[in-house]
């Protein structure tokens, strides 16, 4: 296991050297130039060739991007265009909000999804299933920034019964109920696609399992429905589940963007959207490296939960 976790590790270097090439090419083929946040609309072209004189962007794409590996490799990610902060200092205060809300939003929608996948392959082919799958099919269709528009409309405008946006609301110190009450619709948001798509994987596993043969025999030695679902289906039925997590941490990165940015939760996610609208390239590529980084770290964590879920899976 340790000498295949080295050779992942290994290879992943170059393809996340790959991305954020790929990344810095795409960030500067945008319209516009950083320069701008320092220009006036009557600058002349003198004072806009000084000001990308200044930040570093009269020079050729691969010269800035080599610069910025160069800094990388010694721990420095750049300094924010917009506001001259290091670019490190701004991920990091805001990867706390983002983490909170993507990690309650991934529990609470295990919390949902499994007994529902269970419940619907227990009543296989019943009323019951199909209003399963079909609501699994409207959460997973129904995008983020609709889901949440909807919400705040109806349980904070209109009922008034949690705030419209925020991680905490002024004067009230910023207790945990105050923290809960701002969390509830942006992980409302979050949570509905992700139970969704695992509800439905949960549900086909299940039916997979329950047509074993050991099952069956499981069946005919007497044991009672709970103790067969619990300790002999689903055990069995978590290997392929495996596969949904890691991609579902893939995916909360995507969902975090919109969402924060709907409700105005203080994350990266919001971050990302500020630095789009500022063009600030080093705080899009410090993003970038960061969200590439933590979908390779997912995918080799289901690697290793492959590993420890089916002991009959050897990494040699």
């Amino acid at each position: 296991m340790v000498s295949y976790l080295i050779r992942r590790l290994v290879i992943g270097i170059p393809v996340l050297l790959g991305v954020t090439l790929i990344n810095f090419l795409i960030i500067n083929l945008a319209p516009g130039s950083p320069a701008d946040l320092y220009l006036s609309p009557t600058s002349t072209p003198e004072d806009v060739a000084r000001a990308e004189a200044e930040l570093g962007l009269d020079q050729p794409v691969f010269v800035q991007y080599f610069h910025w590996l160069s800094r990388l490799f010694q721990g420095d990610l750049g300094v924010s265009f917009q506001n001259r902060e290091p670019v490190t200092q701004l991920i990091g205060d805001r990867i706390g909000p983002t983490l909170l809300l993507m990690g309650t939003s991934l529990v609470v929608a295990y919390l949902i999804a499994i007994p529902i996948g269970i419940f619907a392959a227990r009543k296989k082919n019943t009323a019951a299933d199909y209003g399963v799958v079909g609501l699994s099919f409207l959460g997973i269709s129904v995008p983020h920034f609709f889901l949440g528009l909807a919400l705040i409309y109806v349980f904070a405008l209109t009922l008034g019964w949690f705030p419209t946006g925020g991680m905490l609301t002024l004067g009230r110190g910023g207790g945990l109920a105050d923290r809960v009450e701002h969390l509830i619709l942006p992980v409302a948001v979050l949570a509905t696609a992700t139970a969704a798509n695992m509800a439905r994987y949960v549900r086909s596993s299940m039916i997979d399992a329950f047509g074993q043969d050991y099952i069956r025999t499981a069946k005919a030695k007497g044991l009672g429905r709970s103790t067969i679902t619990s300790k002999h289906a689903l055990r069995n039925a978590l290997i392929p589940l495996v596969t949904v997590v890691g991609v579902d941490l893939s995916t909360l990165i995507g969902g975090a963007i919109v969402t924060e940015q709907i409700f105005q939760w203080p994350g990266i996610g919001l971050l990302t959207i500020q630095s789009i609208g500022s063009r600030d390239y080093a705080v899009l590529m410090g993003i970038n490296l960061i969200a590439a980084v933590s979908v390779f770290a997912a995918n080799l964590l289901t690697d290793v939960a492959y590993a420890v879920v089916d002991p009959r899976i050897a990494y040699a």
